[in-house]
This record gives C-alpha cells, sequence and structure tokens, in this order.
C-alpha cells in the first residue's frame, strides 16, 4: 500500500489531498477571498494566506481519509510553474513533514498535474491522447504519451485564455474572479450578438492580446453610444466574448487532432470548467468521433489531488527529489 500526501500552493488556493494506492480520499481547498477587493490576485497576500492555511487544511485532508500522519508514505508538492512565494510556503512544509518523518519527498510539475487529474477517476484517457490545458496563466495543446512523457505541441504567445476571461471582466466592471461571472451570464446571452476577431496564427499556437484590445475598444465605443449599454447589453457581450474563445480554443484542437490522427481528447486547468468550453468540445467530440474527457469541477481549478495522483504515479518508479530542491516560478512542461 502506498498512502500520498499531495500538496498544491501555486497561486491562490491552498490545498491538501490524500491519495491510497491510486485512489483519492481527501482533496482539501482552503481559498483566499482577500484578493477580491483588489481585483486579482496579490502575490505578497497570497503567500502570507498559505502560511495561515496550510497546517489546518493539510490536518483536514488528513482525517477525511481516516489515516494519521504516521501512515503517510511520501509527500507530493508543487514546484512550479506559479507565484513563486506561493510555491515557496508548500515547498517548505512539505520538505519539512517529509524529513521530521523520514519519508519521500516527490515534486510535481503544476501542469503535468493537471492532465494527470483525469486518472483520478473511470473513464480514463488511453495514451496517447491529445489535452488541452487552460487556465488563466497557461493555453496549450499537449500530446500525452505516457505519465510523464509529453510533448508541448502549442500554446500562447501572449496571454492565456483565462487572462482573457479575467480582463474582459475587468472591462465589464464585474467583480474579480471574473470568469466563473462571464460563463454565468454568457448562459443568458446571444452568442453572436457582437462580433470579434479570431487571431489568425498558422501553426497551433495561440494568441488572446489582440481579443482582447477588441474587446475593450467595442466596449468603450458603445458605451460611448450607449452609457448604459452594459447595463442593457451584459448578457450578450459576455456570450460574444466567451463563444469566440472557446471557438479560438477549439478550432486549434480540432486542427492539432487532425494533424496527429489521435481521436483521444481531453481538457485541464481551471478554463476547463467553463460550461460553455465543456458544452462545445462535447459536441465537437460528436462530431469527429472523438473519445472526450472532462474533469470534474472539483479538479479542473488547482487542487492538491491532481498533485497527489501524480505523486504516486512517480512513486511507483521511485522519482524522488533531495531536501535541496527549491521552487520553480518558471517550469517547462
Amino acid at each position: 500500500m502506498a498512502i500520498i500526501l499531495g500538496i498544491e500552493s501555486s497561486c491562490d488556493e491552498t490545498s491538501a489531498s490524500i491519495c491510497i494506492d491510486g485512489e483519492i480520499k481527501s482533496n482539501i481547498i482552503a481559498g483566499q477571498a482577500i484578493h477580491s477587493k483588489y481585483g486579482g490576485v496579490v502575490p505578497e497576500l497570497a503567500s502570507r494566506a498559505h502560511q495561515q492555511n496550510i497546517i489546518p487544511t493539510v490536518d483536514q485532508a488528513i482525517q477525511q481519509a481516516k489515516i494519521t500522519k504516521n501512515d503517510i508514505d511520501a509527500v507530493a508538492f508543487t514546484r512550479g510553474p506559479g507565484l513563486l512565494g506561493s510555491l515557496l510556503v508548500g515547498t517548505s512544509f512539505a520538505k519539512s513533514f517529509a524529513l521530521a518523518r523520514e519519508i519521500p519527498l516527490i515534486e510535481v510539475n503544476h501542469m503535468q498535474a493537471h492532465i494527470l487529474a483525469h486518472f483520478i477517476d473511470d473513464p480514463k484517457p488511453n495514451f496517447p491522447f491529445l489535452c488541452l490545458t487552460v487556465s488563466g496563466g497557461h493555453t496549450q495543446i499537449v500530446l500525452v504519451n505516457g505519465y510523464f512523457e509529453m510533448e508541448l505541441l502549442g500554446q500562447t504567445l501572449d496571454d492565456a485564455a483565462g487572462e482573457a476571461f479575467d480582463k474582459t471582466a475587468k472591462i465589464l466592471t464585474l467583480p474579480y474572479p471574473g470568469g466563473p461571472l462571464i460563463d454565468k451570464y454568457a448562459q443568458l446571452g446571444d452568442p453572436n450578438a457582437f462580433s470579434l476577431p479570431e487571431p489568425q496564427i498558422a501553426d497551433l499556437n495561440f494568441s488572446f492580446s489582440g481579443l482582447k484590445t477588441a474587446i475593450l475598444y467595442l466596449v468603450q465605443a458603445k458605451i460611448k453610444e450607449d452609457p448604459q449599454f452594459l447595463e442593457r447589453h451584459l448578457n450578450d457581450i459576455c456570450a460574444s466574448v466567451q463563444s469566440r474563445i472557446v471557438s479560438i480554443l477549439l478550432n486549434k484542437l480540432k486542427k492539432a487532432a487532425k494533424q496527429t490522427g489521435v481521436k483521444e481528447v481531453a481538457i485541464a486547468g481551471g478554463v476547463s470548467a467553463n460550461s460553455g468550453l465543456r458544452n462545445a468540445l462535447v459536441e465537437m467530440g460528436e462530431e469527429y468521433k472523438w473519445r472526450v474527457f472532462i474533469p470534474k469541477f472539483e479538479y479542473c481549478t488547482d487542487n492538491a489531488a491532481m498533485i497527489a495522483i501524480a505523486g504516486y504515479q512517480k512513486y511507483l518508479r521511485q522519482d524522488f527529489v533531495g531536501q535541496d530542491i527549491t521552487p520553480l516560478a518558471r517550469m517547462h512542461i
């Protein structure tokens, strides 16, 4: 039997999870409401909140799994990518816990963990499969040939899809975090109400900076014509923005599937919780005869269950690191 403690602290969620022989027994997530009044994550405040949250979060995860800290065989933690201050808290705790218990330490790449979240529950994809990984900081298409054999086929050249949602929410004067609110209002609006451009990038890379600018100019022009524009047309502008972001993502994914011939397709990351993206992917999967994999909502956003499941696979390979390990704010897949 292998019992893994997973620790996630890459941004503004402190999370701990217990995995026993590949089965997630607990997944505790502590959010940080303090960032809402600043309209985005403040790194220094995030790291302070992680220090306050990490011990009670780990305790709760252990209790919910009905084990004791003495039962844990290894500690897996997010090494990167992420905010350095936040990563330092999780890394330091994991190193201290492992040192005190004299158990192995396992580093986990946050982006690989998002992809491996698909191995928490059934059905699980077969190798190889394509994964569209979309979050506030990353937008990538990855060819997954094995648990830790991943080839990056395309990524954003500037802003991530999640950032496009969040910046649009700011333009629309919606509170932080705005991405889920855009999703909510979009379900009530007309996705064809406003025309927005799709970047013409020839390969499998993405670009969202031009779209953000187009949204800003559109809203500014409409407000100049009608000061009550946002109040009158919020649902329609949200629907139009969401529709365009989703089409950009899925058109590239369709192109990747055609180039590789892979018929198993997955999404991961915080933006994979977006209902418009999930529904559109299911429809595209039916059209192109793909096997589509979409994680549960709790495994889309940053969480320690994905760290624990990745750590479990590394434990099976005896892939451990020493106490000299340090976090990496920038870490490639």
